[in-house]
């Protein structure tokens, strides 16, 4: 992990706070602002050229994130939006920093989860769920076959809008990075 330079911070920023913002209100992320984060993040890696923030570092940012977003959708846990929006995040701030991200993100993504979970009452279900998701993954099944409330795109599903999360992950990684990373 190490402290980007304030024009990928900037980037980065311009990217996550309007997927939120517009995953928030429609539940969707734009393509347009995925892929524009996607080609700044390589393009601007590129032109700054040396570690942390390298072309290199970049591609295996967006690399890393695609590998570990995409099973998600395919397995109907997570938008397509999603895996987009952090690709796109992986190749502006690069492999490492987008770890720490990863890992923030899980943090804020875990916590609404619960919140909501408990405000709806749904503590039990969801412990069914959950054990529902490993015996199908155990069994090599998408969990969705099962009960279509592990289905993202199902109505019966109690969705959160993960950019949200994806955002304060970013914000709380820009915010530990300038306390504790060198520069």
């Amino acid at each position: 992990m190490s402290y980007p330079p304030l024009v990928v911070q900037i980037l980065l920023l311009l990217i996550v706070v309007p997927a939120a913002m517009f995953d928030f209100r429609q539940r969707r992320v734009p393509n347009w602002l995925s892929l524009t984060g996607v080609l700044l993040g390589i393009g601007l890696n590129f032109f700054l050229g040396q570690p942390p923030t390298d072309l290199s570092n970049s591609l295996q940012g967006l690399g890393l994130a695609f590998v570990i977003y995409f099973p998600l959708y395919l397995i109907r846990a997570m938008g397509a939006g999603d895996v987009k929006l952090m690709a796109a995040v992986g190749a502006i701030v690069g492999l490492k920093n987008w770890l720490g991200i990863l890992v923030l993100t899980a943090g804020f993504g875990g916590l609404a989860a619960l919140v909501l979970v408990l405000n709806k009452g749904r503590l039990r279900s969801t412990f069914r769920n959950i054990w529902l998701i490993l015996i199908s993954v155990r069994h090599g099944q998408a969990p969705y076959e099962n009960n279509p409330e592990l289905d993202v795109r199902s109505e019966q599903a109690v969705r959160l809008p993960h950019a949200v999360s994806i955002a304060f992950g970013a914000m709380g990684f820009l915010m530990v990075t300038y306390l504790w990373a060198p520069r």
